[in-house]
């Protein structure tokens, strides 16, 4: 067979080239359940089938809302087989952003994970103007189950699916990704079949991953990263499997050892923090041989260049102390790429050093989505990487601007013609958005978003994505948005580590948190100052942190303060915290409190 040019050619690729007998797999009722590439062609081609007999017609699109799971796939594929659309949305946004996205979309109909998904689109169902069905993945009583479009399928209707795969051509829209963003109204981002094979065409060019190996997959696929990474896997014929849940990812890990996965920095933050929660409970001499070998990972250079003497000793850390953070992984992982947001160059060096190589890559849902990436075999720490194969890149000569260039750039907006026109210049550059600048003329690096830079009232320019991330190291911060726009001086509001902090508390005997509350405590505010003050050093005067408030609960996805792929909602968080912004430039300089 030929190369995939549609997205629905990767099974059949697979099943020509390197059938498996776990081509996906996920957890139910307790049990691993594998699908083997024929049987997942099979069941694509009978929902498609019975896509047609419901009287689905090409150019419909149909949205799929669940978390990670086989059925996705099955689902997605099929809707494509049919020269459908689908529209792909997280499980976790409001009722309000449903209702806007199946409006503006113009779902036909909707494959939902469960009940509470159920019950939510069924709530704006009157309120859309083409909506005809609902289906659950799950099987629930009275309700109609996605399996009964499989019982529909009629073989007789198998000539006109063949008609219809055979006019879908790579350049045909597959799929409408609306974006989170930041700020504003949910953008439906139209991507082409060719758009996202040419990036998984360039990723299995510059990745060791093939089909002796088991990936696991738990970033929600929905988003147009590892919705790649899926597509990928299947193209070279890796196993994948599902977990169960996000909460259940370190016991999946143990019992399916995978050897890659991806991962956003949030999720890296976790595992490190329980690794080092765990070596902080460790008696002597124990904890002082962990704390030498976190020690010298942390002075793990870049590049992995170091001396034999270094080498000697990470060889002995690495038997002695990260064979043991492997094991929590599976025991058998090879790689991990991050990507979605901003790593910590500190938990690039450690977990790289430890045994547990981490490459990042940089993309957007508008470029399908990798523009760069680090290698395994050609990494720098605290960089997105190179250009991947078939995508240019140039910075801005204005304002560092990143512009990207190639066959994976959006079709563009949908219904937005004036919003795709301001993103891709006539010369086909599409503006990322984002600030960087390259490393050794050749790795780049993601310095700040355009839309964040702000300036003080001195007139300065404050870049707030290097603060943050820096600061978020401190075991006593899990998050925090640099504030100070208009302003005389840069200020924070922090998110404080409550687990962390209350067994700080509880070590210190610091009374009365518990009754006031962490953040309304003076103590935890001068230990978290004192964070500040450290980090502070590693800033120009006009960057430093000169005074922060503490808030009093997390900023989640839930709560409408983070994206799905965790950045920041900068304008919710400021208006949900107005009153702690106003404290902190009201009253004077010389106080944190």
């Amino acid at each position: 067979m030929t190369e995939p040019k549609r997205l629905f050619d990767l099974i059949p690729s697979q099943l020509n080239t390197y059938p498996i007998k776990d081509c996906l797999s996920d957890k139910k009722d307790g049990q691993w359940i594998s699908y083997s590439t024929e049987e997942v062609q099979s069941i694509i081609n009978k929902f498609s089938l019975g896509l047609l007999k419901l009287g689905v017609n090409p150019g419909y699109k149909l949205a799929i809302i669940s978390p990670n799971r086989t059925e996705w796939n099955f689902v997605d594929l099929g809707i494509l087989q049919t020269g459908c659309v689908d529209v792909p949305i997280y499980p976790n946004i409001s009722v309000d952003e449903y209702e806007y996205i199946f409006n503006d979309a113009e779902v036909k109909y909707a494959f939902v994970a469960n009940l509470d998904l159920y019950r939510k689109i069924y709530s704006i169902k009157h309120k859309t103007k083409s909506l005809i069905d609902i289906y659950t993945l799950d099987k629930l009583d009275g309700n109609k189950h996605w399996k009964e479009i499989l019982d529909l399928a009629d073989e007789s209707l198998r000539d006109r699916l063949n008609q219809i795969k055979e006019s879908v051509k790579s350049n045909d829209l597959a799929t409408i990704i609306y974006t989170s963003g930041t700020t504003g109204t949910p953008k439906g981002v139209m991507l082409s079949h060719n758009n996202i094979l040419s990036n998984v065409e360039s990723i299995s060019q510059i990745m060791p991953i093939n089909n002796s190996h088991r990936v696991m997959s738990f970033l929600p696929i929905c988003h147009i990263f590892e919705r790649t990474a899926v597509y990928y896997y299947m193209r070279i014929g890796a196993a994948i499997y599902y977990t169960e849940s996000i909460e259940k990812v370190g016991e999946n890990l143990i019992e399916v050892k995978p050897n890659y996965f991806t991962t956003v920095p949030r999720l890296l933050e976790k595992i490190y923090d329980r690794i080092m929660e765990k070596g902080r409970e460790l008696k002597q001499p124990k904890q002082a041989i962990f704390g030498w070998a976190v020690n010298l990972a942390n002075h793990y250079h870049p590049q992995g260049k170091t001396n034999w003497f270094y080498d000697l000793r990470l060889w002995a850390a690495r038997k002695i102390v990260f064979s043991k953070w492997v094991d929590a992984l599976g025991g058998e992982v090879k790689g991990i790429i991050s990507g979605a947001a901003a790593l910590q160059p500190r938990l690039g060096r450690i977990f790289t050093a430890a045994g547990v190589n981490v490459v990042e890559g940089y993309g957007l849902t508008e470029t399908s989505p990798v523009i760069t990436c680090n290698r395994f075999e050609d990494f720098y720490v605290g960089t997105v990487g190179c250009p991947i194969p078939g995508v240019l890149i140039k910075l801005d000569p204005e304002n560092g601007e990143i512009l990207a260039k190639g066959p994976n750039i959006m079709l563009g907006y949908y219904n937005k013609p004036e919003a795709t026109k301001s993103a891709i210049d006539e010369d086909g550059w599409f503006h990322t958005g984002d600030i960087g600048v390259m490393v050794n003329d050749k790795y780049l690096k993601i310095t700040d978003r355009l839309k964040e830079i702000f300036k003080t009232s001195g007139g300065k320019f404050i870049t707030p994505l290097p603060i943050e991330n820096k600061m978020k190291e401190s075991l006593f911060i899990r998050n925090m948005m640099v504030i100070g726009e208009n302003q005389k001086f840069c200020a924070a509001l922090i998110v404080p580590e409550f687990d962390f902090i209350q067994k700080w508390c509880e070590k210190k005997s610091v009374q009365n948190y518990l009754e006031k509350g962490i953040s309304r405590s003076e103590a935890i505010k001068e230990r978290i100052w004192k964070e500040v003050q450290h980090y502070n050093k590693r800033f120009n005067h006009i960057e430093q942190i000169k005074k922060f408030e503490l808030v009093d609960k997390d900023w989640t996805i839930e709560s409408g303060e983070l994206t799905p792929t965790l950045k920041l909602k900068r304008k919710i968080i400021m208006k949900n915290n107005s009153h702690l912004i106003e404290k902190i430039y009201s009253e004077p300089l010389n106080t944190i409190k």
